[in-house]
């Protein structure tokens, strides 16, 4: 399929009351009418300078309106605390970006939208999808429930005591915060690629490769969570509405080493429209943030699917 090149523009728009900072990307070439459009949502602690902002650019060269953004708390979005994973608001986050392409009528076809979540923003995107009915099709990138993640472990197998020192550790912040006092934050990486892969195998290393090293890394991605995220992600299950995404199709590309691929096994089971499980060959977890050779047979799967589903520009 021909490429073209593209341009983007800084937006911003609002979330539950939180101005949320995106990147609006724009094909260049010309089209008849308003073209479908996409929302990519980036992994968490990432921001869309990253693995969204790659698929955003990728997806608007064949032809897509996408709209990359910040999650509130995150970036250069606005919220307090700084560092907050609250999933409900990630998931209002990607309804109020259908909201705001669904306004841009001048560029996009509002009946014409879908959604791209990638690593934690797959979860969030098929809450999203399952209750927004404005969303036409959604796709997710190595797609996971974070609060799965933190619970069980990357992998399903961790101990289930380890979630539980999190939890008291965040009840020990709340009640410091109520004190006047500095809760801190918890820290998602070590200092060391070692340390990395000692808490938590290679998909440890690869997460600290890929946001503490040159090959990732952003000044705005924070790589902390505020702790009352802890018990925000206790109780939430990304997982809960997909059996309202159908008769909507859902694509899910999944890297066959990535060692979260347990969790799109689940989400494709409870899929009850049209949905498919793509697996590509060789690809780990964060491989398909950026690794240019498994990136690009994600985007060819993807482009196949919104064509299908969505349609090209008119």
């Amino acid at each position: 399929m021909s490429q073209s090149s593209v341009t983007f523009d800084n937006v911003t728009f609002d979330s539950a009351g939180i101005r949320i900072a995106a990147h609006l990307y724009l094909p260049d070439t010309a089209a008849a009418g308003p073209r479908p459009a996409l929302v990519v949502g980036h992994p968490g602690t990432s921001v869309k300078e990253q693995t969204s902002g790659i698929y955003a650019r990728r997806m608007a060269e064949r032809g897509y309106v996408t709209l990359a953004f910040d999650a509130a708390h995150q970036g250069e979005s606005g919220g307090l605390p700084r560092g907050l994973e609250d999933p409900a608001q990630r998931v209002e986050d990607f309804k109020a970006a259908v909201s705001y392409l669904a306004t841009r009528d001048d560029v996009v076809d509002p009946d014409r939208i879908a959604l791209l979540g990638i690593c934690a923003s797959g979860g969030y995107s098929l809450s999203a999808a399952g209750a927004d009915r404005r969303v036409k099709a959604v796709a997710t990138v190595s797609g996971v429930d974070v609060a799965r993640q933190f619970r069980l472990g990357a992998d399903g197998t961790q101990d289930p005591a380890v979630f539980r020192s999190l939890l008291d550790a965040a009840a020990q912040a709340r009640t410091a915060a109520a004190r006047g006092e500095d809760a801190g934050v918890m820290t998602m990486f070590p200092e060391t690629a070692e340390q990395a892969g000692e808490l938590g195998g290679q998909h440890g290393v690869e997460g600290f490769e890929y946001y503490c090293t040159p090959r990732g890394e952003h000044e705005r991605s924070a790589k902390f969570l505020a702790w009352e995220s802890v018990d925000k992600l206790a109780f939430f299950d990304a997982f809960h509405a997909v059996p309202l995404i159908g008769p909507r199709p859902l694509l899910q590309v999944v890297g066959s080493r990535a060692v979260t691929s347990w969790m799109a096994v689940d989400v494709h089971q409870r899929a009850t429209g049209p949905k498919e499980l793509h697996w590509v060959e060789g690809a780990s977890h964060v491989d398909l943030y950026d690794r240019k050779e498994y990136v690009d047979l994600a985007v060819d799967k993807l482009a196949d699917f919104y064509a299908t589903h969505l349609g090209t520009a008119r």
